[in-house]
């Protein structure tokens, strides 16, 4: 009985860092987008959906938090030991947003500005995690869907509140930002999902199950996104009906598209086993993060060299935010191939630091 319920463990683990790793991959598509200078979204279907792939990432990152957040803390003494542990290590992303990787994405010591990307807001929902898992796991994830359901609530503050300015780093809700911040992921709805996470770490090796709720989730959505579409007025610039039913609001991200994304990536783990190439991706996502932007930025000047003669580190030095000429914006096909080449050549380092985690699992690694 006992083997066989570590078995089961062991093939439920393998499907999250399989379905972890994909995501890993796809994040590297639209970063490499980033720095080619290619505009995400559009009328034209190749760029569309090399945008749109990579919508499932972030959903992907916050709900698998979560769910790795359960796991690990059945392994630990208690609910105090697992708080602390999110605390530590959502301190710890936030701190890497803010420095190295910022440094990363530009390659120059201008901190005067802050950028809340997606590791940021990992961070800070990990703290957050960490006051909610003395609660029972299902309430949780109930209160991670009334998040997410709800989210709206959090934009009716009022206008005269103190410190509005810190309100915006929770949802948008009309107050004036900080001169040279940058929010790119509020917390709300992202805590939902991460909560939500949670919640579904409890019955994530029933694999039945989240193939129904995956299922169901993505049948919501096809049904709510084509009443939207038949009662919204097609815009100026008409996209086709599919493409408008998938065009739906990131930041914040909305009900439908959290629908969207979080449907198939439960599909995913369900029907998805290990990957070994995914997996070694998947067992050391933030080693992988830290290592593909500077990849990616060398990529893009050596690039930028080949074609033109010379380095043009201008170009990126507010990235994500790039200023590449309409000239030398590159062709999907040469984003495709620096995409496949980052990747290929990041597969050998993060698999050293898999192994090297594997056989060292304490420490500081636990971390990363």
């Amino acid at each position: 009985m006992i083997k066989r319920m570590e078995t089961r463990a062991e093939g439920r683990l393998d499907s999250l860092d399989t379905v972890r790793g994909l995501v890993m991959v796809l994040m590297a598509i639209d970063h490499v987008r980033v720095y080619s200078g290619v505009a995400a979204g559009g009328t034209d279907p190749a760029i569309f959906f090399t945008r749109w792939i990579t919508h499932f990432c972030a959903p992907a990152f916050a709900l698998l938090a979560g769910m790795g957040a359960y796991l690990h803390g059945k392994r630990l003494a208690g609910a105090w030991t697992l708080a602390r542990y999110l605390v530590i290590r959502g301190l710890i992303l936030v701190a890497l947003e803010l420095t190295v990787i910022r440094f990363f994405w530009t390659f120059n010591f201008d901190y005067s500005g802050v950028l809340a990307g997606v590791i940021w807001m990992l961070g800070w929902c990990m703290v957050l995690l960490a006051g909610l898992v003395w609660l029972p796991s299902r309430v949780v994830g109930f209160v991670g869907i009334f998040v997410i359901a709800l989210q709206q609530l959090f934009s009716m503050m009022p206008k005269g509140m103190a410190l509005g300015w810190l309100w915006e780093f929770v949802y948008p809700a009309g107050f004036a930002r900080l001169d040279g911040v940058s929010i790119l992921y509020v917390l709300v709805p992202w805590i939902g999902v991460i909560a939500l996470g949670y919640g579904l770490g409890e019955i994530a090796s029933r694999r039945r199950w989240l193939l129904w709720i995956g299922c169901g989730a993505t049948a919501l959505f096809a049904v709510l996104a084509g009443v939207a579409l038949m009662n919204a007025p097609a815009p100026a610039n008409v996209l086709p009906p599919l493409l408008r039913a998938l065009n739906q609001r990131k930041y914040p991200a909305s009900q439908l598209y959290l629908l969207m994304t979080l449907g198939p990536t439960l599909i995913a783990l369900a029907l998805l086993g290990k990957v070994r190439v995914l997996s070694v991706f998947g067992r050391v996502p933030m080693f992988y993060y830290l290592l593909h932007i500077p990849a990616i930025h060398l990529a893009a000047l050596a690039v930028g060299y080949l074609h033109e003669g010379a380095i043009y580190p201008e170009r990126y030095s507010h990235a994500p935010f790039t200023q590449v000429p309409a000239a030398q914006v590159w062709s999907l096909p040469l984003l495709y191939l620096v995409f496949a080449v980052v990747v290929t050549g990041l597969y050998f380092p993060c698999r050293w630091f898999a192994d090297l985690k594997r056989r060292q699992s304490g420490g500081w690694l636990r971390f990363i």
